[in-house]
């Protein structure tokens, strides 16, 4: 959700910010715009729409030669999608000029104050009130004026500012909204994202909440807004830059679908011991014994997150035998958590940033719970701030709709029940069985992408319907809920997951003749429960999708149409059911002429509420 790319260097910046906000385009945005240093002010540019636009709108522009500037991608909080509302903003004298992620929540006392000062605005936005603001206290000191100003905010941000007063300074902040520090010879990238980074060098230190960073191209200090000093952990960046390109794909969801027996070869590496029929943690091994006497266990999160995390409730209550629970994090947040000795809270985030999740974790800390975090994003802060956790290893996720992500967190989730349940009731040799089945998953979700053209031909066969139904029972109950959720994310299709046994109590009104009814049904405990649940739909006209397991000749007498998945044990089904749904949300939205990844008012990483 928005990006901001700051550059301050020996080369031109104009380049190389126009392709840093190329490479953030996949955040979510409906408008982009930059400011470079120039010798007579600052030159800017904005554009509604896609960076190609603002990319359009360059050419042939005169100035825009300098080397330290700012960059931004939009996603419209106050006021309309605009040019007027686009950053960067200036303050009146276009002195000051910034950029900014996140919501001012007291933007309109500052506005009313600034007011009576003089200032007059241009924008609905509140960045243009912080513009005003650092510019208002501005004494000859760019970074102290940033700090005063930011002493006055309620909110979250991430900010990059320059100053025609000191061409020669680019200072960032923090709190709330991410944002890295990329450290090169004689240069300095700033970025909300490492794929922004990953380019021009591979060292990088992530700014923490209330963290200031003034760079010069020969200097860089780093402090709290208080003005204590800050010694920043300078990282090495994991992303390479083949990773965050398409290759020879058509779209990046389509390229992480079939990345996700690969994806999920990384994930489990180094952390099966099939001989000693254990899981090997190394992030949870200082925590292992706390971990066993736990005596709850809360996943909470976000959209596909959350659905992870409620596959991870059967599996921990299966395989460990811990009482779990999963909640939104939005709404955990808010009311008052029973959160007693003993509680772990489990924050599950591909980004590690999403603003909900980490307000939930900071809400389970304060009340005492052991935090995890289950993240993808190395050095994001779900990860700096939990007390044990679990990388995905699954590589980037560029795509809005989350694949290889949902994939590697129910790996991960996996990984830990066995990890718990081994040192709690599990035999040795249930363990064993259990980490053969997950070892074979990545070969066998190769076969179901083997099938591609087959699901893209039952897709099309429905592509006008505007209203789908996704159905399944215990652990693919949620495995339904991820799959409405693709379909509706990127090919605006109404869909409605649920458990199959719920839609005779009031959705079974909605089944008209013809209508999309995709139902798992691959071979497991509740198997003869979910055909009686497929004769009631097809009794009214339903249209069939079976997600079944291959072999299987009896599910040929109840489902139009079928889409096979290898056999597996049914704890870790999930990790093969969710590929054929991934690939008829794909293909949807390509049949229906829509931009894959990039749908509309969507954002990869919500950084706000």
């Amino acid at each position: 959700m928005c990006g901001i790319v700051g550059y301050i260097g020996t080369v031109s910046a104009k380049g190389l910010l126009v392709e840093g906000l190329k490479r953030l385009e996949y955040r979510g945005y409906d408008s982009a715009g930059i400011a470079v240093m120039g010798d007579k002010g600052i030159d800017i540019e904005r554009a509604v729409g896609r960076v190609a636009n603002l990319e359009g709108k360059l050419e042939g522009r005169k100035g825009f030669g300098g080397s330290l500037g700012i960059a931004h991608t939009r996603w419209a909080t106050h006021g309309a999608v605009t040019e007027t509302n686009c950053h960067p903003h200036t303050d009146n004298a276009g002195k000051i000029c910034l950029v900014h992620n996140g919501i001012i929540e007291n933007y309109a006392a500052i506005r009313t104050w600034l007011g009576k000062r003089g200032h007059t605005f241009n924008s609905e936005t509140d960045t243009e009130a912080l513009a005003c603001l650092v510019a208002e206290l501005y004494d000859g000191d760019l970074e102290a004026a940033g700090n005063a100003a930011l002493k006055e905010v309620t909110g979250a941000y991430a900010i990059a500012v320059i100053s025609t007063e000191e061409p020669d300074v680019l200072v960032c902040a923090r709190k709330g909204g991410p944002l890295m520090v990329g450290v090169g010879s004689g240069e300095y990238v700033v970025a909300s994202d490492p794929s922004a980074i990953v380019a021009h060098t591979n060292r990088a230190f992530a700014l923490d909440d209330y963290n200031v960073v003034r760079l010069t191209r020969d200097s860089i200090r780093t402090s709290t807004i208080h003005n204590k000093d800050v010694t920043p952990k300078v990282m090495m960046l994991e992303a390479q830059l083949e990773e965050i390109e398409l290759g020879g794909f058509d779209h990046y969801m389509q390229k992480e679908i079939f990345e996700q027996p690969r994806a999920l070869r990384t994930t489990l590496r180094g952390r099966i011991d099939r001989d000693e029929g254990r899981i090997v943690l190394g992030g949870l091994l200082n925590n292992a014994k706390e971990l066993v006497r736990a005596r709850k266990l809360i996943m909470t999160g976000q959209g596909t997150a959350l659905h992870a995390g409620m596959i991870g409730e059967y599996l921990f209550e299966d395989f460990a035998k811990i009482p779990t629970e999963v909640e939104y994090a939005s709404e955990f947040r808010y009311r008052n958590p029973i959160v007693e000795e003993g509680t772990v809270v489990c924050a599950i985030s591909q980004s590690g940033e999403t603003a909900d999740t980490l307000a939930a974790l900071d809400e389970a800390k304060d009340k005492g719970a052991l935090a995890l975090g289950i993240v993808n994003s190395v050095g994001s802060t779900i990860s700096r701030s939990t007390d044990a956790g679990v990388y995905l290893r699954v590589g980037p996720e560029i795509g809005v709709a989350s694949t290889k992500a949902f994939t590697g967190q129910v790996a991960v989730l996996t990984m830990m029940s066995l990890f718990l349940g081994r040192r709690r009731l599990m035999s040795v040799e249930k363990c064993k069985q259990m980490i053969g089945e997950l070892e074979g998953v990545p070969d066998k979700i190769e076969l179901v992408l083997q099938q591609a053209d087959q699901i893209k031909a039952v897709t099309e066969k429905h592509i006008e319907k505007e209203n789908w139904l996704f159905m399944g029972r215990g652990v693919n109950y949620p495995t339904a809920l991820e799959g409405a959720l693709k379909l509706k994310e990127i090919s605006y299709i109404h869909a409605e997951g649920m458990p199959a046994a719920e839609m005779k109590h009031g959705p079974i009104a909605l089944i008209t003749d013809g209508l999309p009814a995709v139902f798992i049904a691959n071979q497991g405990a509740q198997y003869t429960k979910v055909l009686a649940n497929i004769a009631e739909v097809r009794a009214r006209g339903g249209h069939v999708i079976a997600v079944a397991t291959e072999g299987d000749a009896e599910i040929k007498d109840h489902a139009d149409d079928i889409l096979w998945v290898p056999e597996i044990a049914e704890p870790l089904s999930p990790l093969l059911t969710v590929v054929p749904l991934q690939l008829m949300a794909y293909y949807a939205a390509l049949l229906r002429g829509h931009d894959v990844d990039k749908p509309r008012n969507l954002a990869k990483s919500v950084t706000v509420e």
